[in-house]
């Protein structure tokens, strides 16, 4: 019984934004649905070879935000007014972040301010809309594209030896062991509403 539609969209620019959105109204608008569960995923790294100082190109960083920020704050809001509060109905919004939401990291300044803008903004949500569960959850150190990138890209040369070090030890997570603990995570459901939880607090 699982339908699956996939909605081609770049949520970088404002028609793949309003292509997703109106997809989003169209399908929340199935009165059979008992259940809402948001996973808000979509995100990029930014030109990591920049220090802070190189990051002056205004189009750049508002490009930046504007994927990284803005779209999951109106992908959010647009799903949750198609998806009204419903009797018997339960609605959940997992905003995906990093431990860069909470600690600093050199050549990582867009990536860092923008995790921690989305786990702010969700802390928000949280809090307006006291009948949602919101969750703010940090998957670690995966194995993927980005963490190729990281070790590669990265203009910081210590934090990019970090990275090494993670691949050469064989200390990156699978994608799907972390995704394991998230549904846990979600199943459990007791965490605090807008709580930022870690892979490694699990």
């Amino acid at each position: 019984g699982l339908r699956v539609q996939c909605v081609p969209a770049d949520l970088g620019c404002e028609e793949g934004l309003r292509r997703a959105s109106a997809a989003l109204r169209e399908l929340l608008q199935d009165a059979s649905f008992n259940r809402l569960l948001l996973v808000n995923n979509a995100g990029s790294l930014g030109d990591i070879s920049k220090s802070f100082l190189d990051l002056n190109d205004l189009q750049e960083i508002n490009t930046y935000f504007s994927f990284n920020i803005s779209s999951a704050l109106c992908l959010t809001s647009t799903a949750l007014r198609a998806f009204g509060a419903r009797r018997g109905c339960s609605r959940t919004v997992v905003n995906i972040s990093s431990l860069c939401a909470r600690e600093p990291f050199p050549s990582w300044a867009l990536y860092c301010a923008g995790k921690a803008a989305r786990d702010m903004m969700f802390r928000v949500l949280a809090l307006e809309e006291p009948e949602l569960r919101v969750l703010s959850y940090a998957p670690g150190p995966l194995d993927t594209d980005m963490q190729l990138l990281a070790r590669t890209r990265t203009g910081d040369l210590g934090m990019r030896q970090n990275f090494q070090n993670l691949h050469e030890k064989g200390q990156l997570i699978p994608s799907s062991v972390s995704a394991q603990k998230l549904l846990q995570l979600l199943q459990e459901d007791s965490f605090p509403s807008g709580a930022h939880v870690d892979f490694y607090d699990i």
